[in-house]
């Protein structure tokens, strides 16, 4: 019998932590298993795949603020479901859902730079040439932007070519493990940004 390498040991002891960490409910929730599949999502009491927490997508375009939805005004899109805060706002969605969904599947856009559907908070996004981007706090934000046209092109990359269609969690497992040429840890990005905002220190 073949002994099981040092990664693939380490593959599955990740894989093994991210689902006790997140649990078989948050497995299903992300992926649906349709086109938008996998998506930053979370199982409720009524809804199997609900994006976002519940955040009213189109509020960020058109009150440029986290608003959150409504169980109330509830449309379902390819597989996915999403709340809105008003009646306008789900007509809005219903008449053209792509003008408003969050790229990478509302994952942080940062991590999805590494190969890694990870994180975004609801509440952390920015607008960038009319598309909605997620990000997993200030800082994934800041470093996504110290060179938004790289990592932007990056994160279109990995999504196209390995996320988009897969599973989120074995993919997280795998870049956790496999990971990219490029990547860097949390305090390394951390640096950057710092760096980048005090340029004469």
């Amino acid at each position: 019998m073949k002994a099981i390498s040092i990664q693939g040991f380490r593959l599955i002891c990740v894989v093994l932590s991210v689902l006790s960490l997140s649990g078989c409910s948050a497995m299903f929730a992300q992926n649906p298993g349709e086109d938008l599949s996998p998506v930053n999502a979370i199982a409720s009491d009524d809804r199997k795949h609900l994006l976002l927490f519940g955040a009213d997508v189109v509020a960020y375009f058109e009150a440029g603020e986290f608003v959150q939805g409504s169980p109330g005004f509830h449309s379902q899109y390819q597989g996915v479901d999403l709340h809105f805060a008003s009646a306008e706002s789900k007509q809005k969605f219903d008449q053209n859902p792509l003008a408003y969904l969050p790229q990478y599947g509302g994952y942080c856009a940062n991590g999805i730079t590494f190969g890694i559907p990870w994180g975004g908070n609801a509440d952390e996004f920015m607008i960038l040439d009319g598309k909605l981007y997620i990000f997993g706090g200030a800082m994934s934000r800041k470093a996504f932007m110290l060179d938004f046209d790289a990592n932007r092109a990056l994160a279109d990359r990995y999504w196209e070519q390995e996320i988009k269609g897969a599973n989120s969690f074995w993919q997280r497992a795998r870049r956790l493990v496999f990971r990219v040429p490029h990547y860097q840890t949390g305090e390394e990005q951390a640096a950057a940004v710092r760096a980048a905002e005090s340029p004469g220190l």
